[in-house]
């Protein structure tokens, strides 16, 4: 996914591919492997290394159905706050 006809990228390769890599941790088809804002901030300010174990198959959704209802009540039982960690 790196330009090799950009200078730029070609010359960040490893943060480019470090930033491909946190936006794929952060579009996991199972939402809770997906991080955390507070995990993804520390990501990027280098104190955490990104999820290597990722599932690339962004094509997958999930069926609509009583599981997602379940999920749904469980997802919206939690506070912004909470979802979001201490800032």
């Amino acid at each position: 996914m790196v330009d090799k006809n950009n200078e730029d990228m070609q010359l960040h390769r490893e943060a480019v591919t470090e930033m491909m890599s946190l936006a794929a941790w952060c579009l996991q088809g199972d939402f809770s492997k997906r991080p955390s804002m507070s995990l993804v901030v520390k990501a990027l300010e280098g104190l955490v290394t990104v999820e290597t174990n990722l599932d690339y198959d962004f094509t997958h959704v999930p069926e609509v159905g009583a599981g997602n209802q379940q999920r749904e009540v469980i997802i919206s039982s939690k506070f912004p706050s909470i979802l979001s960690g201490p800032r």
